[in-house]
């Protein structure tokens, strides 16, 4: 299914796709995929969750910096690709019908953490990540000004260090 959904989003104009379409496409039952996902933004939240698992993971070095930098690198020039909004899209459209969109961002969540907890950056949540690389990313992206690979990654992972580096002062004091 997940196969039918991204093909549907490459042929979408505006980042949206029916179940009926995609049960038609993959051969499975509509009510199968209902059961499963419950709305087409779920599926389609799920399915670009899923590509960019595998597309573009987060490492887990345990060098922060590098693991940010090379990670925020690869999101920032994906999102100046057509097409790649259709995710961001697809929460909106979700969190407007009431479903929770972290139940279905829940495996890049667990990456956060991962990438986090190999560099020891306890003082760091995957909401930090979230507020400082991707809130700004994907509003810039939406307002067709999307940012530059080699020149605003740096500086957004440099935020995200300049912030672990005072909470773990602030600890120490």
């Amino acid at each position: 299914m997940h196969a039918a959904t991204r093909e549907l989003l490459a042929e979408s104009a505006d980042g949206t796709v029916e179940i009926a379409e995609v049960a038609a496409r993959s051969g499975v039952h509509v009510a199968t995929i209902y059961r499963r996902w419950r709305t087409a933004d779920g599926l389609v939240i799920d399915t670009v969750v899923e590509e960019l698992g595998r597309r573009s993971p987060l490492p887990a070095t345990g060098d922060l910096r590098a693991d940010l930098l090379g990670w925020t690198s690869r999101l920032l020039a994906e999102l100046g690709e057509p097409g790649h909004l259709a995710f961001f899209r697809a929460m909106l459209r979700a969190g407007h019908q009431g479903e929770r969109g972290l139940d279905f961002v829940e495996p890049r969540i667990r990456q956060l953490r991962a990438t986090l907890d190999a560099a020891g950056a306890t003082v760091l949540t995957w909401g930090d990540v979230f507020e400082l690389i991707l809130a700004p990313a994907y509003v810039r992206a939406l307002l067709a000004s999307p940012m530059d690979p080699a020149t605003d990654a740096p500086r957004l992972v440099d935020n995200i260090l300049a912030i672990r580096t005072a909470r773990e002062r602030a600890r120490q004091d």
